[in-house]
């Protein structure tokens, strides 16, 4: 037993005079590869800026790290949208950003000090700047991995709303 039944009318809008018409929702972006490529991309500068300033100031900074998570995060929010894996994978590429930009820093010094060249440190020496690393890692930079993870992700949440 079918009946049929006539298609509902839709509701003309209400024309209020001096007032535009509401304009319709922006579409929903959803940009997985170019997220991606934009964080990656973000990532790789984020580290080098960050042992930029751990070689000039012989410290880990707290905020450097927040910085080098949230524009990681932001940046894949930015051009990726609301895709869900993009604040994972943003987190994820700021530990390794921020690991990445320990060890440049830690380049630095070591090159100071020692008749070295920063690139021959870090592409043919690299075994002793991780010795040099894991010998100077405390758990405030473990705290600095996880701080700048939460900043990634937060940010790619904030910039894709």
């Amino acid at each position: 037993m079918s009946q049929s039944f006539p298609p509902p009318q839709q509701q003309p809008q209400p024309q209020f005079p001096g007032f535009a018409p509401v304009p319709p929702p922006a579409p929903v972006r959803d940009n997985f590869a170019g997220g991606l490529l934009t964080a990656i991309a973000a990532a790789v500068v984020c580290a080098g800026v960050y042992g930029a300033i751990v070689g000039a100031t012989k410290h880990e900074i707290g905020y450097a790290a927040v910085g080098v998570g949230f524009l990681i995060g932001w940046a894949s929010g930015k051009v990726g949208g609301r895709n869900p894996a993009l604040p994972v994978l943003g987190a994820v590429l700021a530990l390794g950003s921020v690991y990445a930009g320990q060890l440049v820093g830690e380049a630095i010094l070591i090159s100071k000090h020692f008749p070295v060249s920063l690139s021959e440190l870090l592409f043919q020496h690299l075994d002793v700047v991780n010795e040099a690393w894991k010998s100077d890692a405390d758990p405030m930079t473990f705290l600095f991995f996880a701080i700048a993870a939460i900043a990634a992700f937060s940010g790619s949440k904030k910039a894709a709303a």
